[in-house]
């Protein structure tokens, strides 16, 4: 797998760097909360969302409207999954970390897979900000160092929260998966099927 940093042109798809905002209080909060052998996410966390800095990413960066501050931590060295939303995501690498990313528009329109030789890597260095468009396949970091990594994830409020209504499996709704979260499996991905995730990501499972 190809792997970039996000300061080169090869991001500019996936996303952008955000700067102008003084994260040290969300650096300082983040190690405290816990980093697992496996991978943790909280998509909401109260102690979190009471620092000032959530004030001013809501209204900056979310326009105003409902916004949610969570994370995910642990450790992790493969691609596993990939999903995507209909907004965007803000993250914050409070650690070093890398994103496996890739392309909504390169899902096949038929059969909803997805190559992972597509997919490219991207190094996050501690203390980076970033928009990661709607478009862009993610899911969770890599770490680069043993004790594992930490990242920060705002996203619109209810965003990966449990499907009220479930539709039928047909087509692209069978990718969805929480709400607002259409999710690609890979078959090596057992703790994702045994959630009900459609298997779509068609090559190898990338791992760094």
């Amino acid at each position: 797998m190809k792997q970039f940093t996000v300061s080169d042109p090869e991001f500019r798809k996936y996303g952008h760097v955000i700067e102008g905002y003084d994260l040290s209080a969300v650096l300082e909060a983040m190690e405290k909360t816990p980093c697992p052998d496996s991978v943790l996410y909280v998509p909401s966390s109260p102690e979190m969302e009471a620092l000032p800095f959530f004030k001013e990413v809501t209204e900056r960066e979310f326009g105003g409207l409902p916004a949610q501050f969570g994370y995910c931590n642990g450790k992790n060295k493969s691609m596993n999954a990939l999903e995507y939303h209909r907004s965007s995501e803000i993250n914050i690498a409070c650690t070093d970390l890398v994103l496996m990313l890739g392309m909504e528009q390169d899902i096949d329109p038929e059969t909803h897979t997805y190559d992972t030789s597509k997919a490219e890597a991207f190094f996050v260095p501690k203390g980076t900000m970033l928009e990661v468009y709607g478009t862009t396949l993610h899911y969770a970091p890599c770490n680069t160092e043993e004790s594992g990594f930490r990242c920060v994830v705002l996203l619109h409020r209810d965003t990966n929260l449990p499907l009220e209504t479930k539709p039928a499996p047909v087509g692209e709704d069978r990718l969805l998966f929480a709400r607002n979260k259409w999710l690609i499996a890979h078959e090596e991905a057992a703790s994702e099927i045994e959630q009900g995730a459609f298997v779509g990501l068609v090559g190898e499972n990338p791992s760094i």
